[in-house]
């Protein structure tokens, strides 16, 4: 391309608006190439002692024509030059390349000019001119101007130092340097690290990203601790503003990890107590180190089962939170867990009263044991559980299993039959929960049975299901059956009058039929208008189908099998906490599925619970006796069935019609936790005998209601002044009720504000705190001012909490306060 068509776009930009164009070329630089610029119907002047008979064709002869003026060389000053009062009127064209693109940029500041010839390389790409003018303002001056091509150099719509920085720490991160060597390639970089020097403080013989970085985070580590008031402001602001946005929190992730190393941050922190690490999340060596001190203190019980939560929920704003939620899971429930046993009774002082006591007390003790381990096994880092695993299950074992197992037993031994004044029968089930239902009108009823759904699980699904909007559910219990086992159980959540072991112990007859598989279940549940269907038939089945099936039948008899499936085996029984989640999950669904195919009266139960300890057993826990008998026709880990039966010290002994059952087998069940050491299955995971966690059975009562019934929980802004003198303001908040699973937890972003000027940095705060105790359910949030405040002094500024509209990008306001901004230039470093 000529010099001369470099030219083309700006004169034929000028004829777009106007029909003469004067072009004044003092040093004659494109004289020869003139005839060469193809304007197509203009008509090219030169002025050569002829500006009369230029002036008459333009303005007589012509009037309506185009014409290109050129002028080489001087021009005469004044009047006499005879094209004055035509170049006035239609200004003057010149081929000076730094004025040419101040015109086509918009600009007419100081200094533009010198931006143009020392980035010249920049302008001669069209494209990345045309990016520039759409975010150009007229009053940019040369240094805007220059931040402006930065951010069309690493593609960027906005040119602040933060989201420059912010672009390029996220290419870092990925180990790219393009968009940086774009801004060297321009000779742009030393203005961005003339930037960064003034706005941030950081300055180097050789400044690069990478050395950026490990400053930036070094100055982190010490707290923003540098001698430039307004650069600490500013780089404590925006470092916030990078970890937090989800723009870049990741790449800040694998920043803060390479600068941990480069650091050797983790020698650092070394012997810090864990006092002092609480409230820090720089590096994920601090949240390693946290859990660290965290399993010791509680496998030591140097903090109660209070501090331990106060430091776990301080935990959850941490960033690197998302890796080692399972671990805090474990540890708070190894807390609460080895609190409540070490304040434990497990005095019994009648039957009723021990089945009281577990489904009301002791139950929880079961559902940490499991919370524990499930957090412990699913957890990628399970290494600082180790020595807390022991604890754990040695007071778990001794303390709680085997106290308890003994003084249960006690009231075992004394009962002759056995039946509860406190709970209802399990083989009344029907009559006592699924009747009342069917019996009023048109009503129907749907129960889900899930084999060996124990009652501290069906606890926590209560709790799970109430955390559903418009969902509603009740825990209640049954004395299960004995013995505790699939085939009896869930023959006595049947219809029927009496139950009986057949001959050779199984099937179990219902009213002398046999109960085993949905066909024989079909022709029991037949009489009442009941069916019987698999779980996994249900999750599979289109809605309109599933619809179809409640409504043509009175009872709908659900069967899930998913800890027994797993615990009864000896190759997976370790898994039987992780398939109790598989049934939670299961479970919510199913009730989801139904209340949406119409069902309105959904019942929860089970055919019995189990025991289970994730450790291998002692010997001591097995029996050294045989059961003897005329004729044995079972023998379980957990109970024998047979006739004849000899009585032994290790046994107790029921004859059929003491546990409710139509036929002669004599029923014998291994003292305590005791188990028969049998070859074949695993012995971790039984069911079977009278423990109260296998007889202690759930019944879960399920509604859905008309009307939304969750809600985020309420919180207020509590301000202490009205307002501002530093360069900080800590804002009380208070949650004014505690979380439950109605009133949901509330994650909100707070900030100070001028208009839709932000002003200060932006924190995220969450409000989760279940605490009935109005103390602790206080927060504060500290702001942090940033340069751009000094602009608004003696101005109203608002503070500002802010939730996320649910399912956009969006954010609203949820509470404001106002303050005055006062502020006196010593402000600067109230830090």
């Amino acid at each position: 391309m000529s010099s001369v068509s470099a030219l083309l776009p700006y004169v034929e930009e000028r004829f777009q608006s106007q029909r003469l164009v004067f072009w004044h070329d003092a040093e004659s630089e494109y004289a020869a190439e003139l005839d060469a610029l193809d304007l197509g119907d203009v008509t090219t002047l030169r002025v050569e002692n002829n500006e009369y008979a230029v002036k008459n064709r333009v303005l007589h002869d012509e009037p309506t024509g185009k014409f290109l003026i050129y002028r080489a060389g001087g021009v005469p000053a004044g009047i006499g030059n005879w094209l004055l009062d035509l170049e006035l009127a239609y200004g003057v064209f010149t081929a000076d390349r730094p004025a040419l693109v101040r015109q086509d940029l918009g600009l007419d500041g100081a200094g533009i000019d010198d931006v143009v010839r020392d980035h010249e390389k920049f302008f001669r790409a069209a494209k990345r001119v045309q990016t520039l003018k759409t975010l150009l303002a007229a009053d940019d001056d040369a240094d805007r101007l220059r931040a402006k091509m930065c951010a069309v150099l690493v593609g960027q719509r906005e040119h602040s130092m933060l989201e420059l920085t912010r672009t390029l720490l996220i290419e870092n991160a990925r180990g790219d340097a393009s968009k940086y060597e774009a801004l060297v390639e321009q000779g742009l970089d030393g203005f961005h690290w003339a930037g960064v020097a003034k706005i941030y403080g950081y300055e180097a013989n050789e400044p690069s990203v990478d050395d950026f970085v490990l400053w930036m985070f070094r100055q982190a580590a010490d707290g923003f601790a540098t001698e430039v008031p307004g650069a600490l402001r500013n780089i404590q602001l925006d470092f916030a503003s990078l970890r937090n946005d989800r723009r870049s929190a990741d790449a800040l992730a694998i920043l803060a990890r390479r600068a941990a190393e480069s650091l050797s941050y983790s020698d650092s922190i070394e012997d810090a107590e864990l006092i002092d690490l609480v409230g820090n999340d720089l590096f994920e060596d601090v949240e390693r180190k946290v859990i660290s001190l965290l399993a010791k203190a509680v496998g030591e019980r140097t903090m109660n089962a209070r501090e331990v939560s106060e430091t776990i929920r301080a935990r959850q704003s941490s960033i690197w939170v998302d890796g080692y939620r399972e671990l805090y899971t474990a540890l708070g429930a190894a807390s609460d867990l080895l609190s409540e046993l070490s304040n434990a009774s497990f005095a019994i002082a009648s039957f009723d009263e021990g089945l009281d006591r577990y489904r009301k007390q002791w139950f929880r003790i079961d559902q940490l044991y499991r919370q524990f381990h499930f957090a412990a096994r699913t957890t990628e880092y399970a290494g600082p559980l180790e020595a807390l695993r022991v604890e754990v299950e040695k007071h778990y074992a001794n303390r709680y299993l085997y106290e308890l197992g003994n003084s249960w037993q006690q009231q075992v031994d004394a009962v002759q039959d056995w039946r509860s004044v406190t709970l209802r029968p399990q083989t009344r089930f029907f009559t006592d929960h699924v009747e009342p239902i069917i019996r009023k009108g048109n009503r129907k009823a749907v129960v889900i049975i899930s084999d060996a759904l124990r009652y501290e699980i069906a606890d926590e699904l209560r709790s799970r299901i109430r955390q559903e909007d418009r969902f509603d559910a009740e825990l209640d219990a049954m004395l299960g059956v004995l013995p505790s086992y699939t085939q009896l159980g869930m023959a006595a959540l049947l219809p029927h009058k009496t139950l009986a072991h057949s001959h050779g112990g199984d099937p179990v007859l219902v009213d002398g039929q046999r109960s085993d598989g949905t066909a024989n279940r079909n022709k029991v549940l037949a009489p009442v208008g009941g069916f019987a269907i698999r779980a996994e038939e249900v999750l599979s089945m289109p809605r309109g189908e599933l619809r179809e099936l409640y409504g043509a039948h009175q009872v709908l008899y659900v069967y899930h099998d998913r800890i027994d499936a797993i615990g009864d085996k000896a190759t997976t029984e370790r898994q039987v906490f992780e398939a109790a989640n598989d049934a939670l999950r299961d479970l919510v669904d199913l009730i989801k599925r139904l209340t949406n195919a119409n069902a309105t009266n959904i019942l929860v139960t089970a055919d019995h619970g189990f025991l289970f300890q994730d450790t291998a057993l002692a010997d001591a826990s097995y029996l050294s006796t045989k059961p003897q008998g005329d004729d044995l026709v079972v023998t379980n880990r957990r109970y024998v069935l047979g006739r004849g039966l000899k009585d032994d010290p290790a046994f107790r002994t029921f004859e059929p019609e003491q546990v409710g059952l139509s036929s002669d087998l004599e029923v014998q069940i291994p003292k305590s936790i005791h188990r028969l050491k049998l070859p074949g299955a695993g012995s971790r995971f039984v069911h079977g005998g009278a423990s109260l966690q296998e007889v202690v059975v759930p019944v879960v009562t399920v509604n859905k209601k008309r009307k939304s019934d969750t809600r985020p929980v309420n919180v207020e802004v509590l301000p202490e002044t009205d307002k501002i003198t530093t360069g900080q303001l800590v804002v009380k908040l208070f949650q004014s009720e505690p979380v439950s699973e109605k009133v949901q937890p509330r994650t909100l972003r707070a900030g100070i504000y001028v208009g839709e000027t932000l002003i200060s940095n932006q924190t995220e705060l969450i409000f989760d705190q279940p605490s009935q105790d109005k103390r602790d359910r206080y927060q504060g949030a500290r702001m942090l001012l940033s340069q751009d405040a000094n602009e608004f002094n003696n101005r109203t500024v608002e503070f500002r909490l802010e939730e996320q509209i649910p399912n956009t990008t969006q954010w609203r306001v949820y509470q404001r306060a106002q303050y005055l901004l006062k502020r006196s230039f010593t402000s600067d470093f109230d830090f």
